[in-house]
């Protein structure tokens, strides 16, 4: 009876996602069809290369922020930590250090900020809301202290720029690739590890979790260290696109990873969402912002735009949640 209960359940989700999922489908293909009419300069291959190059660093902000909010939290703070790391990875570069161990000593300090954040929330038990705001203003003042809010600026140092300029086979952007990569073994620990499991559970029923033996505080706070760990990587590869390291870039940058999680099906009350979807929800956001560019519209009224788009992503999650509910 058991096992069945579970067979149930598990199916239920399976076709809430595959039915988000086809909505993400839909939603691009209406996105791409009328852009491609409003502007013949969308449906090139340039201008697709340049959204997927636009979208890397809300895909990667909204993985790491997707196993937060499947553990039922937020981070607020993932754009001050991409921040603060693209200011230390362009500050041990302008000191020659080798780019290897700048990029592993910035993603070092990057997984700590998220243990931090873990921290105050399970040992100070400050809400995750609380917590993560209060990190965001200090980690962005830290940064700017820093630099005396000032971009770090790299000279000669060609063998980190192909990091973020470089393509492979001369077509696709290497930060496209990693974002793929590291999409795919996210979505493989979500799905076919012990710990992504736990992650569900958690956001499923901290206490039922908690009571069948699943170290609840452990598992929370290494979804805040993915979510850190994802900012550092976004802030190298922005670092590496832009040849500095710039201490007010990524204001705001939370909003689109969150969004980018709830339009491609992630529930903020916890224990739902998958890698592919934020994925589509991040290509929705940055077609959405493309195509808006390029028929003229000013990015102010993007910015609506995309707070629109929020909204309504998440009334429909919470028509979806009273929905199963009244199901029950």
């Amino acid at each position: 009876m058991r096992g069945k209960i579970l067979f149930n359940i598990k199916s239920k989700v399976i076709n809430d996602e595959t039915t988000q999922l086809f909505s993400c489908i839909i939603a691009l293909v209406v996105l791409v069809v009328t852009f491609s009419i409003l502007s013949p300069y969308f449906f090139t291959a340039d201008n697709l290369l340049s959204v997927l190059m636009q979208t890397t660093t809300t895909a990667l902000l909204g993985i790491g922020s997707l196993y937060v909010i499947i553990g039922q939290a937020v981070d607020l703070s993932v754009g001050p930590v991409l921040a603060m790391c693209s200011v230390m990875v362009a500050t041990f570069l302008a000191n020659n250090w080798p780019v290897w161990l700048s990029c592993t000593i910035t993603l070092f300090c990057g997984l700590l900020l998220g243990l931090l954040n873990g921290l105050l929330i399970t040992k100070m038990e400050l809400t995750p809301f609380v917590a993560t705001i209060g990190t965001q203003m200090v980690i962005r003042g830290m940064a700017l202290v820093i630099t005396d809010s000032r971009a770090v600026y790299i000279s000669k140092r060609p063998e980190f720029r192909v990091l973020g300029q470089g393509r492979f086979l001369g077509i696709i952007q290497y930060p496209v690739i990693i974002m793929f990569v590291l999409a795919v073994i996210a979505a493989f620990i979500l799905k076919k590890t012990v710990i992504g499991r736990h992650v569900y559970a958690l956001g499923s029923n901290e206490e039922a979790a908690r009571l069948s033996g699943i170290h609840t505080h452990g598992i929370r706070i290494f979804t805040y260290m993915v979510s850190a760990g994802m900012a550092a990587v976004a802030g190298i590869l922005v670092t590496a696109r832009v040849n500095s390291g710039q201490p007010s870039i990524g204001i705001a940058y939370e909003a689109d990873a969150i969004a980018a999680c709830v339009i491609g099906g992630a529930s903020m009350n916890g224990g739902r969402g998958t890698v592919v979807g934020t994925l589509m929800g991040a290509c929705i956001i940055g077609i959405l912002t493309n195509g808006l560019n390029l028929i003229g519209i000013s990015t102010n009224w993007q910015q609506v735009t995309t707070g629109c788009v929020l909204i309504i992503a998440v009334f429909v999650d919470v028509l979806r949640q009273r929905k199963r509910k009244k199901a029950k």
